[in-house]
């Protein structure tokens, strides 16, 4: 999730359970922790990480429950003995400071990025995909308690904001994962009266809300894609069929970047030649023909491709006219 999101977030989940008078102490540190898995970007970019280590680096080590509930225990214990907060409260602070740091890679697993929470486990990284990495309904509550907290303090009127806070976002993360298996019933229906009933596929909602819904369908010669809007669509789901170099992507998926680019997103990738290169698009993130992660890995040679070094390169985005096409395809069905 958002940065933002991850600091209201690791500050409520502290503060809920200190005692009244380290509230304020327990949101400041919240919010530090809350961010902190996300600052594996900068050991990475010191060393200059290439563009597949930097995206599949990511949301890695730093957001493994294992590694992050070891130092939760070396940060309290060294707080302990140098904060008097901890040393008054020491286990309502070793509590604080492990939801503080957990709390951030249960939360980004509900997104479609991927986040490896059983790291070192050699497993592919989870991703939910109920929400989208910017969700108000999710945010908006925790925001709102944060900032009441911070204001009055000790004061009783704080917690209660404190957990109506968390209360309500939970149910909102409860409810995205209600609005995914409506909309997954609707694509496994219509999948399963076009023989792809076992089909490999994914489902996320499009940005900012939980009402409309994407979901990719992996088929020989590409990929489908179809929308669902939980307000206006009543009728058998709706595919459109695009194509995808499987040829190609078959021949590179034993090269190790390619390989990994595969493990990361579960298989979910568009190979599409641009000119003398050939070009992998992430299915997860995006719309087609619209997405944020795109790499170059071949350059054509002679009638097939060789493997190149890969780089990120830049597509055709359009964020406003996305949402746009959100906004007007959540009230209209096709």
């Amino acid at each position: 999730m958002d940065s933002l999101t991850q600091i209201v977030l690791g500050g409520a989940v502290a503060a809920a359970v200190v005692p009244a008078a380290h509230r304020r102490r327990a949101l400041v540190a919240g919010a530090v922790l809350g961010t902190l898995p996300d600052l594996d970007g900068i050991p990475l970019a010191l060393l200059g990480a290439d563009a597949v280590t930097s995206v599949t680096w990511h949301r890695g080590p730093s957001h493994s429950l294992l590694v992050l509930t070891l130092v939760a225990w070396v940060l309290w214990w060294m707080l302990r003995r140098w904060w008097a907060p901890v040393r008054e409260s020491p286990r309502p602070w070793l509590l604080a400071i492990w939801l503080a740091l957990v709390t951030h890679p249960l939360l980004d697993a509900f997104t479609v990025y991927g986040t490896q929470l059983l790291w070192p486990w050699p497993s592919n990284p989870v991703m939910w995909s109920s929400v989208f990495i910017i969700d108000p309904g999710y945010t908006l509550p925790l925001l709102i308690a944060f900032v009441v907290a911070l204001w009055v303090g000790a004061r009783p009127i704080g917690r209660h904001f404190v957990l109506g806070g968390l209360m309500l976002s939970s149910l909102y993360l409860g409810w995205s994962l209600v609005a995914k298996t409506l909309v997954n019933r609707a694509a496994e229906s219509a999948l399963a009266a076009q023989g792809l009933a076992d089909a490999p596929r994914f489902s996320v909602p499009m940005p900012l809300n939980t009402l409309l819904w994407r979901v990719v369908v992996l088929t020989p010669d590409g990929f489908m894609e179809g929308y669902r809007s939980l307000v206006a669509d009543k009728g058998p789901m709706t595919f459109v069929p695009n194509r995808s170099d499987i040829v190609a992507l078959d021949a590179l998926r034993g090269t190790p970047e390619v390989a990994r680019l595969l493990w990361f997103t579960s298989g979910f990738m568009k190979a599409q030649a641009d000119g003398d290169r050939l070009v992998l698009s992430d299915l997860r993130m995006g719309a087609e023909p619209d997405y944020t992660f795109r790499y170059q890995v071949a350059v054509r040679d002679g009638a097939g491709w060789k493997a190149a070094p890969v780089t990120m390169i830049s597509g055709p985005r359009n964020a406003k006219r996305q949402l746009t096409e959100t906004w007007q395809r959540l009230w209209n069905s096709p």
